[in-house]
C-alpha cells in the first residue's frame, strides 16, 4: 500500500486549465473558505461550462464524514473521515481557554513513529494525506460549526497533534498552513506542529524560506537517549544534543517572545515520572534556548500496560522544574469518553459520548 499522499486540487485545475490566468486558482482557493459557498455551483463567479467541468472532476471537498461524535460534557468533538481512496482518518474539535476552538489535526493516515504510549502507532502508517486532506479538515470543522449556531462559530487554532508525524509529510503540511494563512483568520502562531523531532527536517525548516512562522512543538518524553527510545523507538543517535543546539538555531532566527520552542513530555507511571527524571530533564532544558515544558497525563489506551502518574506525581514533577525557574504548563485532558484525547487517535470509539453524525 502506497504512503504517498495523492495529488491535489491546485495541480488537477491546471491540469484541467492549463491556460487559465493566475489569479483564477486564487479565486477558487478564496471560495472553498466562504461560508456561503456549498459547491462548485455557488462560484457564479466562474463561467457555466468551468463549473460543469469541476463538478465532474475535482471533489468540493476532499474528505467526507463517516462518523461524527460528541462528548458528553460538549466540549469536544471528534469525526472520522474518509479520504479520496475511502481510507479513514479523524480529527478533533477542542473548545480553547479563549471561548474558540482548537482543531486537533491529522497529517498521515496511522504513523510510523511508533511511540509505545500512543494508539495511532499500533496502525502502522497506510499514507500521507494531501494538503487537501489536511486543509479541509478546517472547512469540515467550519461546516460543523456553521449547522449549530448555538455553538461559539470561531476556530482560533490549530494544531498538529492528530495522526501521523507532520515532518514526515512537510511539503503537503506546509502547503495547507499556507492555504490556512492565506484563506482563513488563522495568524503563524496561531498554528503549531507537533513532531517526535525529525532532526534532518527540523534542521532543513531553518533554511527554508517558504516555512512558515509557526510554532513548534517537540515531544520530548526524556531528558536522556536511552530512556526516550523506549518510549519514542525511532529516536536518533545524539537526539538530544542535536535538539539543543537546533533550538539555539531556531531562537536565532525565529525566537521571541511567541515563537518558543515546547517539549511536550507525557507523564508515565514508573517510567519518566520520577523526581530523579524531574531533575534530569532540568539539567537538559537548561542547555537548550527559550522552551516552555508542556506537561501531558497519559491518556489510556487499550491493551497498552502504561498508566497515567497519580495526581500527586504530576504535582511533584511540575513543582521541580517550577522551582529550577522553568516555564511549565499542563494539559488539560478532553474528550477521552469518545478516544479524542491526546494519543488515542486510532479508529476506535469509546463506549461515551453521542454520535451526532
Amino acid at each position: 500500500m502506497t504512503t504517498e499522499a495523492p495529488p491535489n486540487r491546485h495541480d488537477r485545475f491546471l491540469q484541467l486549465f492549463p491556460k487559465e490566468p493566475a489569479f483564477r486558482l486564487r479565486q477558487i482557493e478564496q471560495a472553498y473558505f466562504t461560508p456561503s459557498m456549498t459547491g462548485w455551483e455557488s462560484v457564479t463567479t466562474l463561467s457555466k461550462e468551468m463549473r460543469a467541468t469541476l463538478m465532474q472532476e475535482i471533489p468540493w471537498i476532499s474528505c467526507t464524514p463517516v462518523r461524527t461524535l460528541s462528548g458528553g460534557t460538549g466540549d469536544t468533538h471528534k469525526v472520522v473521515l474518509a479520504g479520496y481512496d475511502k481510507q479513514l482518518f479523524e480529527s478533533v474539535l477542542m473548545a480553547n481557554n479563549r471561548g474558540q476552538w482548537t482543531i486537533c489535526v491529522s497529517s498521515q493516515i496511522g504513523c510510523a513513529m511508533g511511540c509505545t504510549f500512543c494508539a495511532t502507532g499500533t496502525m502502522g502508517l497506510k499514507r500521507s494525506l494531501s494538503s487537501d486532506e489536511i486543509a479541509d479538515q478546517y472547512r469540515f470543522w467550519k461546516s460543523f460549526l456553521a449547522g449549530r449556531p448555538e455553538l461559539p462559530q470561531r476556530i482560533s487554532n490549530v494544531v498538529f497533534m492528530g495522526m501521523g508525524e507532520p515532518l514526515v509529510n512537510v511539503e503537503n503540511v506546509k502547503a495547507a498552513i499556507h492555504t490556512w494563512l492565506a484563506c482563513t483568520d488563522l495568524g503563524p502562531t496561531r498554528i503549531t506542529v507537533s513532531t517526535v523531532g525529525v532532526l534532518p527536517v527540523l534542521e532543513a525548516i531553518l533554511k527554508d524560506p517558504d516555512w512558515p512562522a509557526v510554532r513548534i512543538a517537540i515531544s520530548l518524553h526524556s531528558p536522556e537517549e536511552e530512556s526516550r527510545r523506549r518510549i519514542v523507538p525511532t529516536t536518533a543517535p545524539r537526539f538530544h544534543t542535536r535538539l539543543a543546539k537546533w533550538t539555539h538555531d531556531y531562537q536565532a532566527i525565529h525566537g521571541n517572545r511567541r515563537h518558543h520552542v515546547t517539549f511536550e513530555y507525557t507523564l508515565i507511571a514508573g517510567v519518566n515520572d520520577n523526581a530523579e527524571e524531574a531533575e534530569k530533564l532540568v539539567h537538559f532544558v537548561r542547555k537548550t534556548s527559550t522552551v516552555k515544558v508542556n506537561v501531558i497525563p497519559l491518556n489510556p489506551v487499550g491493551g497498552k500496560s502504561f498508566t497515567a502518574s497519580s495526581r500527586q506525581g504530576i504535582e511533584i514533577f511540575k513543582n521541580i522544574l517550577l522551582g529550577a525557574g522553568i516555564n511549565v504548563t499542563e494539559r488539560k485532558t478532553m474528550g477521552q469518553d469518545i478516544a479524542a484525547a491526546c494519543g488515542q487517535l486510532a479508529l476506535t470509539i469509546q463506549s461515551g459520548g453521542k454520535v451526532v453524525g
